[in-house]
């Protein structure tokens, strides 16, 4: 599998690519996924001129290499704050998919309108084949390392 390295420069590009394909929508909050969608969510929300940012902090796993089918939301917002409101879900990445469309149904069970965008797609790795991101900068198959995440040690 290729690997690419993304520098700052490089997310920042993406993310405004993203930021203009957004444009125009209606969007009344921008919800960031934790940890991961946390910049991108930040700079569309700057770019877009959004004031009105959410966190959505969700896990699959309990520990190393086991993982459960349900998701745990360990901080989401109370659904008053939801209920008719068009929510941009900002992460990414959209590997398996999981973490997005468990947000996008909580978001849905809120009684708010999601709308989902993530830098990076790769539609070989969803487990949604009838589902994808609405929005999405650039579609992929590589493992992706983005700037912000920890350098791993050579072994």
């Amino acid at each position: 599998m290729a690997k690419i390295n993304y520098s700052w420069d490089d997310i920042d590009a993406l993310t405004r690519q993203l930021a203009e394909q957004l444009r125009g929508q209606p969007i009344d909050a921008v919800m960031a996924i934790t940890r991961g969608g946390m910049i991108p969510g930040c700079l569309i929300s700057e770019m877009l001129d959004i004031r009105n940012v959410m966190t959505a902090a969700v896990m699959f796993y309990t520990a190393i290499e086991k993982t459960i089918d349900e998701p745990r939301f360990l901080q989401f917002p109370a659904d008053p704050l939801l209920v008719g409101k068009r929510v941009l879900i900002v992460d990414d990445v959209w590997d398996s998919g999981k973490t997005a469309m468990a947000v996008r149904h909580r978001v849905v069970e809120a009684g708010g309108l999601p709308i989902v965008a993530v830098i990076h797609y790769k539609p070989t790795a969803s487990r949604y084949p009838d589902s994808r991101p609405d929005f999405y900068a650039f579609e992929t198959d590589a493992w992706i390392v983005y700037p912000w995440e920890p350098e791993e040690e050579e072994l």
